[in-house]
């Protein structure tokens, strides 16, 4: 596959999947699943945006652009879950709705990381390696954060057995 269809496909699954986090913000009444949607719709708009600059850059001239910054700010995903406990209401029951969304975006960002890894592991410049490296992780932090997710909806007490345990280790 050359660069720029592998673009143009990383761009339709970028914006393919901000519009499901989007629709799913929107339609949930859960606000942990509220909060991670956003977020993670957010970080979906924000590759979109740098993909899009990457493919007018390579159909202008045919090469990886060097004068775009294709620096990726890091996923806040982690966070929503940092303020998991707060943000949950033991009254907020979860929809069987949001759990397969939750199942759907997991397989979404499987899906992305290998498309990434693949990328980058193709990648003859140095740039474009990195790139396609640190979209890979990005998308990776989606995953455990979805699953995080899908854990807490699931079964709370274990979420918050190991959450606990996982302080107590340090």
């Amino acid at each position: 596959m050359d660069k720029m269809k592998a673009i143009e496909i990383a761009l339709q699954n970028e914006l393919r999947e901000r519009d499901f986090y989007l629709k799913q913000a929107d339609k949930t009444q859960n606000p942990v699943g509220k909060k991670m949607f956003a977020a993670i719709a957010e970080d979906e708009n924000e590759h979109y945006e740098k993909l899009k600059a990457i493919h007018e850059e390579l159909e202008a001239n045919g090469t990886w652009p060097t004068d775009i910054s294709v620096v990726i700010q890091d996923t806040d995903v982690r966070e929503v879950l940092q303020d998991l406990p707060k943000l949950a209401d033991k009254n907020t029951k979860t929809s069987t709705d949001d759990k397969e969304a939750i199942k759907i975006a997991i397989d979404f960002e499987k899906n992305a990381y290998k498309f990434y890894i693949e990328l980058q592991e193709k990648a003859a410049d140095a740039q474009e390696k990195s790139f396609f490296e640190h979209l890979a992780k990005i998308e990776w932090d989606h995953v455990k954060s979805l699953e995080d997710t899908l854990l807490f909806f699931e079964d709370p007490a274990t979420w918050y057995e190991q959450k606990e345990k996982s302080q107590l280790d340090g």
